[in-house]
């Protein structure tokens, strides 16, 4: 076994190769870029190293730089996490010609699953069913707009190198083909460095459920699947394993068909069968078709782990180190249920916008898994994945593992940040999630309800303007108290006319737009009356965030603050995170319609594309092609509608 591991990545798969290795008694060597100084990851590893700049590019995608830290440190093998470089097979030749081991699989059989249409083939061949296509070399536009007739609409645009959703469109016409087109090559070219695509039937109603397997190079078992239908955007939001409805007769089909693949590759380690799924008829033996492998170790392995009771990492950290499967297929089984929701920094109501912000308040509850590479204090960087944490709960049986997924996402509490905890809430209390009865486009179906803002109780407006104040650490305990009355105050919420009154230590009144005052006191945290239960919450970033089943962030307002100018409406057309200007599709005079593309923004590795609210003419490009910009950056500006 080895004595020292260097982990080529940050965050939160960091934290958690880490805790396996510690535990293992290996010792760790965290890399680190200079946005990541501070980061959880460099203080949990035994050593760590500096390797370049913020951006990607200047660090964590430096193999020669990564390698070269392993030696110094006297690492005797490389472990990639996922991501960066854990797919890149020339990184994996380079770490074994410098004689460390890399923790994963072959170059072979990385670049065998690398390009999806020659792993379609190749997994053709050894018999594993795949959706019908066209996976040719040909990529004109007149050609590939052909092959997509004779498929059959609706179909999928897909990057040959893709993954996560980057370089994939649907296109339900014909006349909607050629702008799909160039939009995915566009992504792809960006995400990848490879503009080539792939045509693919897109399934009605499609299931996502893959089979995790493990290899050690000659044979291979799986661990039984995942169900990940639950995304938006092609992207995972909560994962659960077994898949709901799944029948012995397909897990057995399906455990067989991903073994099958893992060995006609030789493959060594974790890894990921994806295969799509036809839910319109119930789950059936024939009605499922491989889509690609992931080569590395998974987002949602946790859920595995827990009905398997296996250690993933520690799987991988046996194999690479020359031991054989440590376990036979016979000896694995399912129990209970497992579900793994996705805690995000993003603006969810703006369409899923990554967000950034210093993170002045987490905390999750003791009764769930919460792996996570951040602390209270910590920033969520512009550089990369604003992953904040990943909730696991398990059950004995899927009921009951998802109501303790919606009791952990209640009880999770993050202040300084948009995020998506209140949309995965109301995932988890979703009717046709609870039923089991799920596909990829359940959350694009029902968006309009999972991201609807319930109006505010009078109670919680209450506790807002308690905590407001301070009410839950006023330290001179009579502070507004007064015996000839109640001394009422404004409180500075934004859109609410509110006031407080301290009527003793740690109460007070609250009044609500002239409705009758409510009773608020301080007990092990806020009790008001009205409320269901004891609230929650903290006042942080000009905010105050009560957290609970939906959580809430009321604006604070500086009553001295003016604005210093009109705003600039739909005339200029503004940078919403930081990043990078990928393209400007207008010139200064031009005619613009509505809804036309103006630019596209580049972060946290997505393309965002940014449209005209209105028809005007251009009148100045404030931004070019290749140029950082801030949150808020003025890109685009129309001439005045008069």
């Amino acid at each position: 076994m080895f004595d020292k591991i260097l982990i080529a990545n940050r965050g939160e798969i960091a934290c958690r190769i880490i805790r396996t290795a510690r535990a293992m008694g290996i010792r760790t060597v965290a890399v680190h870029s200079d946005a990541d100084t501070h980061a959880l990851h460099v203080a949990m590893a035994d050593e760590a190293v500096l390797i370049g700049g913020p951006a990607p590019r200047d660090s964590y995608l430096r193999g020669d730089v990564i390698i070269r830290a392993a030696q110094d440190t006297g690492a005797q093998a490389i472990h990639p996490g996922y991501g960066f470089l854990s797919e890149n097979p020339d990184f994996v030749e380079a770490v074994e010609a410098a004689g460390l081991v890399f923790i994963g699989p072959s170059a072979q059989a990385i670049r065998a699953m690398g390009l999806k249409d020659a792993a379609k083939a190749l997994m053709q061949e050894a018999g594993v069913p795949v959706v019908p296509g066209y996976h040719g070399a040909n990529q004109d536009p007149e050609h590939l707009s052909g092959a997509a007739d004779a498929i059959g609409y609706p179909v999928l645009i897909k990057a040959v190198a893709g993954g996560g959703g980057k370089g994939m469109r649907l296109v339900e016409d014909p006349a909607q083909f050629m702008d799909a087109l160039a939009s995915a090559k566009g992504e792809a070219a960006t995400a990848f460095g490879n503009d080539a695509v792939l045509i693919e039937k897109y399934i009605i109603k499609p299931r996502h459920i893959e089979m995790q397997v493990f290899g050690d190079g000659t044979d291979a078992v799986h661990l039984f699947e995942r169900d990940c239908s639950l995304q938006r955007r092609h992207q995972k939001v909560i994962e659960e394993a077994p898949a709901p409805g799944m029948t012995e007769e397909m897990r057995a089909a399906m455990g067989q068909a991903a073994v099958r693949a893992a060995k006609a590759i030789g493959y060594k380690g974790a890894g990921t069968v994806e295969f799509i799924v036809d839910g319109s008829r119930g789950l059936r033996p024939d009605g499922f078709w491989f889509m690609e492998m992931n080569t590395r170790l998974q987002v949602e392995h946790p859920v595995t782990e827990a009905i398997t009771g296996v250690d993933l990492v520690e799987w991988q950290l046996r194999v690479a180190a020359g031991e054989g499967l440590p376990c036979a297929q016979e000896a694995l089984s399912i129990t209970g249920h497992a579900f793994e929701a996705r805690l995000y920094a993003e603006d969810v109501p703006a369409g899923f916008l990554p967000a950034t912000g210093r993170l002045e308040h987490l905390r999750f509850p003791d009764t769930a898994r919460a792996d996570t590479g951040v602390r209270a204090g910590d920033v969520i960087s512009p550089w990369y994945d604003p992953m904040i944490a990943k909730i696991i709960t398990h059950g004995p049986t899927r009921a009951i593992a998802l109501k303790r997924l919606e009791a952990a996402l209640g009880g999770t509490q993050v202040a300084g940040s948009v995020t998506n905890l209140a949309f995965l809430g109301a995932l988890a209390r979703h009717d046709g999630f609870r039923a089991g009865d799920v596909d990829t486009g359940v959350i694009a179906r029902d968006l309009d309800s999972l991201v609807a803002v319930p109006e505010l109780a009078p109670w919680e407006w209450a506790a807002a303007a308690a905590l407001a104040i301070g009410l839950d650490a006023i330290r001179a305990p009579l502070a507004g108290f007064s015996t000839s009355g109640p001394i009422w105050q404004q409180v500075p919420l934004a859109d609410v006319d509110l006031r407080i009154a301290v009527t003793g230590p740690r109460a007070a009144l609250v009044q609500v737009a002239g409705q009758d005052p409510a009773v608020v006191a301080r007990d092990d945290g806020l009790r008001v009356a009205g409320a269901p239960e004891l609230v929650c919450g903290v006042c942080a970033g000009g905010a105050v965030c009560l957290f609970g089943p939906v959580p809430r962030v009321l604006a604070l307002v500086d009553p001295l603050h003016r604005a210093s100018g009109a705003g600039a409406g739909a005339d200029v057309v503004l940078a919403p995170m930081p990043g990078l200007v990928k393209a400007i599709f207008v010139a200064p005079g031009e005619e613009v319609a509505e809804g036309a593309r103006l630019a596209i923004l580049e972060a946290m590795k997505m393309e965002h594309t940014l449209v005209a609210a209105r028809a005007g003419r251009v009148a100045e490009v404030l931004a070019s092609p290749g140029a950082q910009v801030e949150a808020g950056a003025a890109l685009v500006r129309l001439e005045d509608e008069a």
